[in-house]
């Protein structure tokens, strides 16, 4: 089993169950004990505003700002760089815990031993 999961949702309210299906998945993975990265890219970067995932609705999917919360709690999020500065996101505007970072970060990430990459 992979001692890390690396995560980037891609989507966000455009496609609402491939958003959802990549934060429970996370959310599943950190309950568990697997180490999580979250990345927030394209769409779902808007989730990275406070109360921005209060608005997201999906039926009989899990609440996103308690999917979040729980990632947060032992896993990392990142907001994209490129995907944060298209919508004039800025370290200041996000919610605690949540970093900007760029390709070569996620790069680094994915390809390390021992770690599972996933895209949604």
């Amino acid at each position: 089993m992979a001692k890390k999961l690396v995560i980037k949702v891609t989507a966000g309210a455009d496609a609402p169950e491939r958003c959802s299906q990549a934060f429970t998945v996370a959310a599943v993975a950190v309950a568990s004990g697997v180490e999580v990265s979250l990345w927030l890219t394209g769409e779902s970067s808007w989730f990275a505003l406070p109360g921005r995932a209060a608005e997201f609705e999906l039926p009989h999917a899990a609440p996103l700002p308690d999917l979040i919360e729980s990632i947060l709690a032992a896993g990392q999020i990142t907001l994209c760089t490129q995907c944060a500065a298209r919508r004039e996101i800025t370290e200041k505007d996000v919610i605690d815990g949540v970093r900007i970072a760029g390709a070569q970060v996620f790069v680094s990430e994915a390809m390390a031993d021992g770690t599972q990459a996933l895209v949604y």
